[in-house]
């Protein structure tokens, strides 16, 4: 077994597909298929169920990955200790984040990285199932760190630290019966129908538990992935919508009410793991936000 076999396992079982492990390899497909053969003869066993459309993990392939991982963590951490003190990290940083993420300007955070540790590749992938998809990926170690929105406490093995929040307020139509009014109370919009996001995505727990702790029950019309059109969806009828302060624009067409009596308090925070030792370069995002902050992000 050599560690060139974990690394094209590991690829090939966080990616679920031979060619967009092999694009991520930079290697040709037949050259991934070959060597995950070799792994399993290797081995005597089948590690990767294999259709046209999908790769799935074998038994004996999930118990595989949390060592192949480990592995090639083990090396990465060899590699780190020399690059630092040769002089530069190396490396790749491997950072999620939500598809909307105003609170926090991440083009510069990452521009302010680039330029303190160049030889650092990053790879930035946005979470189209929220925050719960980007903790989910944390946990299995595809991800060294996350910028999410978690509500509630954070899953065991999760760190989180708050960079900042944003108030949910009520959008409506200007014809809508509240458009007069400067602020609700939750029983006076639990009737409504709601633009709202998937479960998992953090402003949806923030808006479930805000109804259930006030006793209330609301009906979700649409769900919706970019927190930024939320307004458009509101603007054409599909319902009402709680959206963060920054992604509401003002409009003739549309009214901003405060709620009143509900923490409906919007947070975002940079998850990490805590069962994995992160690598130099997460290590030095992470003291680069510590130390200088992130910057704030400018709306919508």
């Amino acid at each position: 077994m050599e560690l060139r076999h974990l690394e094209y396992f590991v690829a090939v079982a966080e990616e679920r597909n031979f060619t967009r492990a092999a694009e991520r390899l930079h290697v040709v497909q037949s050259g991934v298929s070959a060597v995950i053969k070799a792994l399993e003869r290797d081995l005597g066993a089948q590690l990767l169920e294999r259709d046209s459309k999908r790769v799935e993990l074998t038994d004996a392939g999930r118990a595989l990955l949390p060592k192949a991982r480990a592995a090639l963590d083990a090396v990465r951490d060899a590699r780190d200790a020399v690059g630092e003190v040769e002089g530069g990290l190396r490396g790749t940083l491997r950072i999620g984040t939500l598809i909307s993420v105003a609170l926090v300007d991440v083009p510069a955070l990452l521009g302010a990285y680039h330029r303190r540790h160049p030889g650092v590749m990053i790879m930035l992938r946005a979470a189209p199932s929220g925050s719960e998809g980007l903790v989910a990926a944390l946990a299995d170690g595809s991800l060294d760190l996350a910028f999410v929105s978690l509500p509630s406490q954070a899953p065991a093995g999760i760190r989180v630290r708050e960079l900042a929040s944003a108030p949910l307020d009520l959008v409506v139509p200007a014809d809508h019966r509240l458009a007069d009014r400067e602020e609700v109370a939750l029983a006076d919009i639990a009737g409504e129908m709601f633009v709202d996001f998937p479960v998992g995505y953090g402003n949806r727990a923030v808006t479930d538990r805000a109804f259930a702790s006030a006793g209330l029950h609301r009906q979700v019309s649409v769900e919706i992935t970019d927190i930024a059109a939320g307004a458009a969806y509101v603007r054409n009828g599909l319902g009402v919508a709680l959206l963060p302060r920054f992604v509401i624009r003002r409009r003739k067409d549309l009214r901003r009410l405060a709620v009143t009596g509900a923490d409906l308090n919007w947070p975002l925070g940079l998850a990490m793991s805590q069962t994995r030792r992160p690598s130099a370069a997460a290590r030095a995002m992470i003291e680069m936000i510590t130390t200088r902050g992130a910057p704030a992000g400018t709306g919508t």
